[in-house]
């Protein structure tokens, strides 16, 4: 991975990522390292990034085995050295010291319920919209996975007269903007479009309902928006209200890997499996379990193709230096996409960091059990759930890959690639994976 660092004097100049350069060396036994004999602030970024990455590790280590003194003190090492509006690492290291610190808290409930009491708990479903609207902006990762989705609904529902389309996240009217057009666009003529929108705020959906009917009335084609206020894991099927005669497509993006917060741990364990190393690809996967009768219940419909984004990454480890390692390797390489094209004082660069990925960190390091919601699987392992759920993969069309290459190469700048993987497509930012996109249908 190749990294962009900005120098003191405004200019940038191309480096060694310090996490590839951290690759290479040994981290079975992270010692606190002593002050170097420069400022800290006088080392090369690499050198910088190696520095701050050790403190973490260090700090997580102790962290895991209690010894709190220790952690302390490598907390106040980092707290001084990070910085939310520094080079990528330092930026980093900021939310993982956040993370880690909050780890301690937790681990005295009466200490960490005392500290929040006070702290009010209500969502802002504007700004949670708008952060959403700064990473589509930002990054290029919805857009390709938009038209990916897209373009493989459009495939699987053509001679088609009758379309549903249900979307587990209507949080972003953009995609079925642009399939609304797209399937005006069709020699046959449009079908008659249904989207049904999931969401657990009413006024997002709202919103969505009058962009989309706006539009259709526009172009003059014949749409229904069913709204459905309910979150993912109360949804009743029923609620989507499936009808006889309809092609039906399910779209869902970034959503599956919160199922995977239930008691499966606890059954694993109790079954004497592990969901480290490279054991995970192999575990079972009980029947049980929350994702599975979701994916069931998908299934149950019959729908003629289902596209799945998600995470591309192993953050579902069963210890925290496990869940550390893969998470440093993946946020370094989101913040540094974001060092490569947004100036370091964006106010709304810092937002998505701090609103978006810096949450992401805090579930993946401070949470465990069914708090910890950002579950993140490589993309082998959601192939093996969806498959065991009854589903063949639909491998994407050379078609759909080279519109989302070149989506990407006229992104603006160098960095990002997106590679083929059985079929699906996963986009990275230089070397290392980030998401997912894979296509689906009922096997009868």
């Amino acid at each position: 991975m190749v990294a962009k660092f900005q120098e003191d004097n405004g200019t940038s100049s191309v480096a060694s990522s310090p996490l590839q350069v951290f690759s290479t060396m040994s981290l079975t036994r992270p010692t606190l390292i002593s002050s170097p004999s420069s400022p800290f602030k006088d080392l090369k970024p690499e050198e910088r990034g190696l520095y701050l990455i050790h403190l973490l590790l260090t700090c997580a280590n102790h962290v895991a085995s209690g010894s709190l003194q220790n952690a302390n003190a490598a907390l106040e090492q980092l707290s001084l050295l990070s910085s939310p509006e520094g080079d990528t690492m330092q930026r980093v290291a900021a939310y993982f010291t956040e993370a880690l610190a909050n780890r301690i808290l937790k681990s005295w409930p009466g200490l960490y319920k005392a500290l929040n009491a006070t702290q009010t708990r209500t969502s802002n479903v504007s700004e949670e919209v708008h952060v959403r609207r700064l990473f589509f902006d930002m990054f290029p990762i919805l857009k390709v996975s938009y038209l990916l989705t897209n373009r493989a609904i459009l495939e699987a529902m053509e001679g088609e007269k009758m379309v549903h389309v249900i979307d587990l996240d209507a949080s972003e009217p953009a995609q079925w903007l642009a399939l609304i057009q797209a399937f005006n666009s069709r020699p046959e003529g449009p079908p008659h479009l249904r989207i049904t929108g999931v969401h657990p705020h009413k006024e997002v959906l709202d919103q969505m309902a009058h962009r989309l009917t706006e539009e259709a009335e526009k172009l003059d084609i014949p749409f229904q928006f069913n709204p459905v206020v309910s979150s993912l894991e109360s949804l009743n099927v029923d609620q989507l209200r499936v009808k006889t005669g309809e092609a039906l497509a399910v779209s869902s993006v970034l959503q599956l890997h919160n199922f995977l917060a239930s008691s499966d741990d606890d059954f694993l364990r109790k079954n004497g499996y592990s969901l480290s190393g490279d054991s995970a690809s192999s575990f079972p996967l009980p029947n049980s379990g929350r994702i599975d009768r979701f994916l069931n219940a998908m299934w149950s419909l019959s729908p003629k193709i289902m596209v799945v984004t998600e995470q591309d990454s192993d953050h579902n480890g069963s210890t925290l230096m496990e869940r550390l390692l893969e998470s440093l390797y993946t946020y370094a390489a989101l913040f540094d996409c974001l060092e490569a094209k947004v100036p370091r004082t964006c106010q709304d660069r810092i937002k998505v960091e701090k609103m978006f990925f810096g949450e992401e960190i805090k579930n993946i390091i401070a949470c465990e059990g069914s708090e910890r919601r950002e579950r993140h699987e490589k993309l082998e392992k959601w192939s093996q759930r969806i498959d065991l759920a009854g589903f063949g993969n639909v491998p994407l069309s050379y078609f759909a890959m080279l519109q989302a290459r070149r989506l990407l190469q006229g992104y603006g700048f160098d960095g990002y690639i997106l590679k083929e993987e059985s079929g699906c497509a996963v986009i990275c930012w230089q070397d290392r994976p980030l998401y997912s996109v894979s296509a689906w249908r009922c096997r009868k």
